[in-house]
């Protein structure tokens, strides 16, 4: 449905987007994620055609964002990472404004706002003013906005940013109900979100595309890979690392924290093979008091840091 080739876009001498390309199948929820300023909300914004590539092209059903941008914004519901709301208005009035600028007949107009406030669960707070609503409900008219006009193609810039928990889940099951009928594309650096709300995840850093595909995969095509968090009463770290630092499987040993004698280390092995028995082995020969010992599994956060952090 989407086909995104060679993408670029520079500002002066700072490239924000680097040639990235990229297929969006139709009724996908495909996650956005990097770091900030990684150029997720630059690479939205060029897909919903409010910004011009550097160079490469956008195709969305076989249209060019910059042959036919008016035929392809049409096609697109959009919400920015603060939801573009007027607080004076009433959430009636402002979804019935928002319906006649997108052209809706007045015979279609009403149930149209009927349909999507049941949807995005604004049925009790049609009749107050959108200045009187909390962050979550303002998130709800935002997504109302950029539904109104029933696009083929959501894109949600952030949805849940600002947003206590109960609001967060709120947020994410309205998404789920939407990809159910939509192709929706989300930005977030908020991992746990993407893995329980998208198909497949792309993770961005500098610009350009680091890794692509549903969790499980990223986790299988990172490779093997946990952590042994071990406490030991035992105050020299140097002493501990030495231990295990010939240790086949061990890729770190990393230093988490120091107290009243007590040091906390964390393992990180790169094989399949349970090490834990081993390091036990090793603990029990120098009879080091061992407080606490457990294995922690690879998580999406674990891959999100390695493939973006600095060095």
């Amino acid at each position: 449905m989407i086909q995104i080739q060679n993408l670029t876009k520079c500002f002066n001498d700072a490239c924000a987007v680097d040639h990235i390309n990229l297929e969006i199948k139709k009724g996908e929820v495909l996650g956005l994620l990097g770091p900030n300023g990684a150029g997720k909300t630059t690479t939205l914004r060029m897909l919903t055609c409010y910004l011009a590539p550097t160079s490469g092209d956008i195709r969305v059903k076989g249209m060019s964002v910059r042959e036919q941008p008016l035929e392809i914004k049409k096609l697109f519901g959009y919400l920015p990472e603060s939801a573009p709301v007027y607080p004076d208005m009433l959430v009636y009035d402002f979804l019935n404004f928002v319906a006649s600028v997108r052209g809706l007949g007045s015979d279609r107009r009403e149930a149209q706002l009927r349909e999507i406030a049941d949807l995005c669960g604004l049925p009790d707070v049609m009749h107050k003013s959108v200045y009187e609503l909390s962050k979550g409900y303002k998130q709800r008219v935002g997504i109302a906005h950029a539904m109104m006009s029933d696009p083929e193609i959501l894109v949600l810039d952030e949805p849940t940013s600002g947003l206590d928990p109960n609001q967060i889940v709120d947020i994410r099951n309205l998404i789920k109900e939407l990809g159910r009928k939509k192709t929706v594309i989300l930005s977030t650096h908020i991992l746990s979100e993407a893995e329980a709300t998208c198909d497949r995840i792309v993770i961005i850093n500098k610009g350009t595309i680091v890794a692509d595909g549903d969790a499980d995969q990223l986790k299988r095509e990172a490779g093997y890979g946990y952590g042994i968090d071990i406490s030991l009463a035992v105050p020299d770290f140097e002493t501990i690392k030495a231990a295990f630092v010939k240790l086949p499987g061990v890729r770190e040993t990393v230093l988490t924290g120091v107290r009243d004698g007590v040091t906390d280390i964390t393992l990180s092995c790169a094989t399949a093979e349970d090490l834990r028995p081993v390091v036990y082995g090793i603990i029990r020969q120098r009879d080091w008091p061992l407080l606490e010992f457990h294995r922690e599994t690879r998580s999406l956060e674990n891959i999100f840091r390695e493939l973006t952090k600095e060095n």
